[in-house]
């Protein structure tokens, strides 16, 4: 797995990345208006019946509200998990149709693929938000990866958002105690959180999940949507 150092890095990435992607969402307030520290968990790759499901009980244990960065693909098999999530308070975001790498598909049929999952969230009544209009519409790219022109073609439409902790669930080499111990150590009041619910992370995200909102919810967090 490489150092602790070296992990905690991967788990936190360092803010040098905030300059060279400018105009992203890395973090959220650190406190709402009272005070109360907030933290805002993320869920990318899903829907799926397997893991999504889960996540929304979870959730609700603790009256935490999260925002999902949904598949377009997974919304087309799966549209009542979504209205699930939308119906308990959650949030949904556009991650491309396919899950394709920007760093490997051409801008054309990137943009294509990130118009197709937001004609499905639109079609479903999953936002309520037309196509091109501004601001609130939420992107995250898979793997985090953009190049400049895209996001200059994306910026106008889209909040394209990021992250500040990293849980790395979707990692096979990384057991969930330690999942679970790196990303605790890591997080901060406003961190914006990537878990996945997609089968390859199931066994870190079920450990880690329940024990980070008891950890948090203990310590007077709440947990919002973006």
């Amino acid at each position: 797995m490489g150092t602790w150092l070296d992990a905690a890095l991967l788990t936190r990435p360092p803010r040098l990345l905030h300059t060279l992607m400018p105009g992203c969402e890395w973090t959220g307030p650190r406190s709402t208006p009272a005070g109360i520290p907030v933290l805002y968990l993320t869920f990318d790759d899903g829907p799926i019946p397997e893991e999504t499901p889960w996540v929304l009980e979870q959730l609700a244990l603790f009256q935490a509200k999260a925002t999902f960065f949904c598949v377009g693909e997974n919304l087309e098999r799966f549209p009542d998990i979504a209205q699930a999530a939308l119906a308990a308070g959650h949030r949904l975001g556009n991650h491309t149709h396919r899950h394709r790498s920007a760093w490997a598909t051409s801008r054309p049929e990137y943009l294509a693929g990130v118009a197709a999952c937001q004609a499905v969230l639109v079609e479903d009544a999953l936002v309520g938000q037309r196509i091109g209009e501004p601001s609130e519409m939420l992107f995250r790219p898979p793997y985090g990866r953009l190049t400049w022109p895209l996001l200059r073609a994306l910026r106008p439409a889209f909040r394209v958002v990021m992250w500040s902790v990293l849980t790395r669930d979707y990692d096979p080499d990384l057991s969930p105690e330690s999942c679970l111990r790196l990303t605790l150590a890591a997080v901060r009041p406003g961190d914006i959180i990537v878990f996945h619910d997609s089968h390859k992370a199931s066994a870190r995200l079920r450990f880690v999940l329940p024990r980070l909102l008891a950890h948090f919810a203990e310590r007077g967090f709440q947990f919002s949507t973006l």
